[in-house]
């Protein structure tokens, strides 16, 4: 009745209370699906949550639930997860978000049932683990990555008349499908702007170190801005196979995006590639890497009027994929 009632009210103030119909499941069958939640079952982990595979009924689901340690007592963060809940419904008609299909309202926190990813999240070097091995990734299936996150992002942005930001965009919450589809999931930080407002000041910067927009973490104004810097930090993760941050020599810490500029800036493109394409990559591909390179290192600009819109973000990863179906 607790989680029930939170959830209607936030899903009034989200859409008036317009229906958004997800299924209600029982705790036994959460239980049974995961084994109750056994590590067997385990796909990929945040602070605030864990993601497991079930089935329920000879069907395949992703589980999410929620961390009793990290958000009981913690009235901000019970409210992200009703937001998440409220929001991934409300996507669930895009195809690059993933579909929540029910939730079960008696654990202390809902339990969310999302539509079956068969390849898992992405991992922090945007990859994905294929049988206990990290899967390489060929390049058309990384630009395919690219330009399908891009379109999740943008519709966050100019579908709703309130703009909704993300503000945590990395590959880690990114599922892949069967058809290597990309499926943004965990809108747990997300946050709307104000009708008409094109910048709203959050009350603690949210967000993964290497992620987030260094403009946000100095001012706390949210835009979407915020996430079209985290983008372009994301798909330079997915072309290097690099993470966010490295450890370098000396334990010192270095960011992706000054090793890119780095490399960029001493001609250096190839060494940007993730090593293990080079052999594989036709000068095609080659040039499309490099577009979307120079694309990655706009969306980090210093100044949030230098980056694109993620609108047309999307529209130039499109048109980079269609480059060579074009020449070819």
């Amino acid at each position: 009745m607790d989680n029930g009632s939170i959830f209607l009210r936030e899903l009034v103030a989200d859409c008036n209370g317009k229906s958004i119909p997800i299924r209600s499941f029982s705790p036994e069958q959460i239980l049974k699906a995961t084994n109750n939640f056994d590590s067997s079952c385990f796909v990929s982990q945040d602070v605030y949550y864990k993601w497991f595979r079930g089935e329920i009924e000879d069907r395949s689901y992703m589980i999410k639930r929620f961390s009793e340690d990290e958000i009981t007592g913690k009235r901000h963060r019970v409210k992200e997860v009703y937001n998440d809940i409220v929001l991934s419904a409300r996507m669930s008609n895009h195809s690059n978000f993933l579909q929540l299909l029910g939730c079960c309202l008696e654990f202390p926190f809902p339990v969310l049932v999302f539509e079956f990813a068969e390849h898992g999240a992405m991992n922090q070097r945007g990859g994905v683990i294929v049988n206990g091995e990290e899967s390489l990734l060929p390049w058309s299936v990384r630009l395919k990555i690219g330009k399908e996150i891009a379109n999740a992002v943008t519709y966050l942005h100019t579908a709703f008349p309130k703009i909704i930001i993300h503000r945590d965009v990395k590959p880690m919450h990114v599922f892949l499908d069967k058809n290597w589809t990309a499926k943004l999931s965990d809108l747990f930080f997300s946050i709307s702007l104000p009708e008409g407002k094109s910048r709203i000041e959050a009350e603690w910067v949210l967000g993964t170190f290497g992620y987030i927009d260094p403009l946000y973490h100095k001012t706390c104004f949210v835009t979407e801005y915020t996430d079209v810097y985290s983008f372009g930090i994301c798909l330079l993760v997915i072309i290097t196979g690099k993470p966010a941050i490295m450890t370098i020599s000396d334990g010192d810490l270095q960011g992706i995006l000054s090793l890119v500029r780095e490399l960029c800036e001493n001609g250096k493109l190839d060494e940007v590639i993730d090593p293990r394409l080079m052999k594989d990559i036709t000068s095609g591909q080659r040039l499309q890497v490099e577009a979307c390179v120079v694309l990655a290192l706009r969306c980090c600009k210093e100044r949030d009027e230098d980056r694109p819109k993620m609108i047309q973000v999307a529209k130039e990863l499109k048109q980079i994929e269609a480059s060579l179906k074009n020449s070819s």
